[in-house]
């Protein structure tokens, strides 16, 4: 299951995100958090992450494809993953695409969180996040405000409200949306991949609706690529057993010859083929009793025939004395 989701700043895709990790045991992979993971690792891409960020440019393209890649070679991510905030334009989204394909993980679905720009307003400016990383809850004072005001509902800390949610800067951060990043729903359109899913209700209800789409994309998608892996795996085991015996090459292409026979004949027809070359096997019991005493037969005639001469040649020499 490889998914990358859209939305706009506000749509309630990283909300979305948190619960498709639950439900399906696939990383959640935002490149925000990769850079910031890198950065404190001090790796390599960190180092250049870091050297962009500090000297105020973008971080580039292919850094943030690395630590895409390094990220999706993690065990955790065999099964699937969730893009979150990258690609962010289709520049991005072709290199995306050309990575996976060297990977042979394309993504399967584009899913689209659709939201008006009016609750999108409301949602990014009310937007408080919970203080401990740990926990990171997130509440909004109109739609879900916590019980107590300021305070974390599950771990007690204190709320935090991020600079950049202030009316001027969301109306900057939409308009660069419409700009940049909508174009992508005609790109993932064009390739089939493009599902849209209403962001607007209780969070559940969101959730039920998302997760009817993926089931519906990703399980047929999963059937076809089953088979195929299953040929694969066979294709790979009579190669095995081909390389197998390496003193007795003989021994190579019966075994050879019989994983072939798997992979291109179902099991109940190689049975039937099984039957009728038994029938033959009766018959030719038959003739070999023949074969073997014709063979006895001439190999004692030349004993009794060397037997005459030796007696002849005795009364020849009392004659002479």
């Amino acid at each position: 299951m490889r998914i990358v989701l859209l939305g706009a700043p506000g749509s309630g895709k990283g909300t979305q995100a948190k619960l498709l990790v639950e439900k399906y045991n696939i990383p959640q992979i935002s490149t925000g958090d990769l850079l910031r993971a890198e950065v404190a690792a001090g790796t390599d891409l960190g180092k250049k992450a870091k050297a962009a960020m500090d000297a105020g440019q973008l971080v580039t393209d292919d850094v943030v494809l690395g630590m895409i890649q390094s990220r999706l070679s993690k065990p955790d991510a065999r099964n699937g993953f969730i893009l979150d905030g990258f690609p962010r334009n289709i520049p991005q989204a072709q290199a995306l695409d050309a990575m996976l394909a060297r990977l042979s993980q394309p993504l399967q679905l584009a899913l689209l969180v659709d939201v008006d720009n009016e609750v999108l307003m409301k949602r990014l400016t009310g937007r408080r996040s919970c203080g401990n990383a740990a926990c990171g809850a997130i509440y909004n004072i109109y739609f879900s405000p916590p019980k107590t005001a300021g305070k974390c509902d599950k771990c007690g800390s204190a709320l935090q409200h991020r600079s950049d949610d202030n009316e001027d800067t969301v109306r900057k951060r939409l308009t660069v949306y419409e700009q940049q990043t909508a174009p992508l729903m005609s790109y993932y359109k064009a390739q089939g991949k493009l599902r849209t899913v209403k962001g607007v209700g209780g969070v559940n209800d969101i959730f039920r609706n998302i997760s009817d789409i993926v089931e519906a994309q990703i399980r047929p998608l999963a059937g076809v690529m089953s088979k195929i892996d299953q040929v694969e795996a066979a294709k790979k085991a009579a190669k095995a057993a081909a390389k197998a015996p390496a003193k007795g090459a003989k021994g190579a292409k019966p075994v050879a010859k019989a994983a072939a026979k798997v992979v291109a004949k179902p099991a109940a027809k190689p049975a039937k083929a099984a039957a009728k070359k038994a029938v033959p096997k009766k018959g030719a019991k038959k003739p070999a009793p023949k074969k073997a005493t014709k063979k006895v037969v001439k190999k004692a005639a030349p004993k009794k025939a060397a037997k005459k001469p030796a007696k002849k040649a005795k009364p020849k020499a009392k004659k002479t004395k």
